[in-house]
C-alpha cells in the first residue's frame, strides 16, 4: 500500500504520536495505512537469544509481560508513559519509528544491544537502534519500509539498569529522562551506558559520563565527575518546561538516582522505581 499511495502515505501505529502532530497541523498526510490490521504483529517472546517485541506491541503490553520485566528498565519505561489510556493505544514500534525526540523508547532500549528489524518490499533488513534514528522525527526507514520487530539482547550477569523521567504530569512528555545500565563486578563498574532523553534532537549517549564511570569503584566522587559529565554532554532548548541550565542540573541529578537504583539491581535486589513528578 506503501509503493502504491507513494510519498503522501504515512503509516498507523497506536497513533499517540500521529494523531496530535495532525491535530496541530504539523503533520499532514493524504492517507494512513493504519497497521493495528496486521495480524500477528503484537506479540513478546524470547527466542533464546533475544527477547523480541512485535511492533504494535502496546506499552502497557509490556508493561504486565513477565518476560519483559527480565530487563527491569523496560518495564521502567513501559509503567512511566503517560496515562494508561495512552498506554493501552501506545506501541513500541511506532514510538522508535516517529523518533520524538520526547519518547521514553529510544534512549532506554540505546543503553542496550537493540536491533530494529525493517521490512519493505525489497525484503528485510536489520539496522542496530544506534543507527536507526538520525534525527529529529527522522530514521533511516525508507518511504516503503516500517519497523517489523524489535530485538533486545539479555543483559549479562551482574548488571542492573534503570529508567527516569522528570514530569510535571503523567500525560505530558518528561523534561528530561535518564537511562543507566551498568555491570558491576563487585564495588567496580565493569562497564556502563548512559542515554539521556528530552535534552537533544536525538537522544544523548553520554559517553565522557560512561568513562567516568568505567574501571572504578562507585562511589560520590565517581557520581559527581559522571553528573559533570552530563550536564557537558547535554543540549538542551530552553521552553515552558524549563531553561536549558536548569534541564542540564535537572538530567545529572536524573543521572545520580538512575545510578543508585542501577547498582542495586546489579546486586540482585527487586527495586521499583516510578517518574518523579513537579
Amino acid at each position: 500500500m506503501l509503493s502504491q499511495i507513494g510519498e503522501e502515505a504515512k503509516l498507523l501505529a497506536g497513533g499517540q504520536s500521529l494523531i496530535p502532530l495532525m491535530k496541530l497541523r504539523l503533520a499532514n498526510p493524504s492517507h494512513l495505512v493504519d497497521l493495528n490490521f496486521v495480524p500477528e504483529a503484537a506479540y513478546i517472546k524470547d527466542d533464546g537469544g533475544s527477547l523480541r517485541f512485535g511492533a504494535l506491541t502496546r506499552h502497557a503490553a509490556i508493561e504486565k509481560s513477565g518476560l519483559a520485566a527480565r530487563i527491569p528498565m523496560l518495564h521502567d519505561c513501559a509503567a512511566g508513559i503517560a496515562d494508561v489510556q495512552i498506554r493501552n493505544r501506545g506501541t513500541i514500534g511506532g514510538s522508535l519509528a516517529e523518533a520524538d525526540p520526547s519518547g521514553d523508547w529510544a534512549a532506554v532500549l540505546l543503553t542496550q544491544k537493540t536491533e530494529v528489524h525493517c521490512l519493505s518490499p525489497r525484503g528485510e533488513r536489520t539496522v542496530p537502534l544506534a543507527a536507526f534514528i538520525s534525527d529529529a522525527y527522522t530514521t533511516v526507514l525508507e518511504r516503503d519500509e516500517l519497523v517489523r520487530e524489535i530485538a533486545v539482547k539479555p543483559p549479562e550477569k551482574g548488571s542492573g539498569g534503570a529508567y527516569l523521567a522528570f514530569k510535571r504530569s503523567a500525560p505530558v512528555y518528561p523534561t528530561a529522562s535518564s537511562a543507566v545500565h551498568l555491570v558491576m563486578e563487585g564495588d567496580r563498574c565493569k562497564d556502563a551506558a548512559i542515554v539521556l532523553g528530552c535534552v537533544g534532537l536525538v537522544p544523548v549517549k553520554a559517553t565522557e559520563a560512561e568513562a567516568a564511570l568505567r574501571g572504578k569503584k562507585i562511589d560520590d566522587k565517581t557520581v559527581e565527575s559522571a553528573m559533570e559529565a552530563v550536564r557537558a554532554a547535554v543540549d538542551p532548548q530552553s521552553d515552558m518546561r524549563g531553561s536549558a541550565e536548569y534541564k542540564r542540573t535537572l538530567a545529572a541529578g536524573l543521572v545520580k538516582r538512575a545510578i543508585a537504583v542501577a547498582m542495586r539491581r546489579a546486586r540482585g535486589e527487586r527495586v521499583e522505581v516510578s517518574h518523579i513528578y513537579a
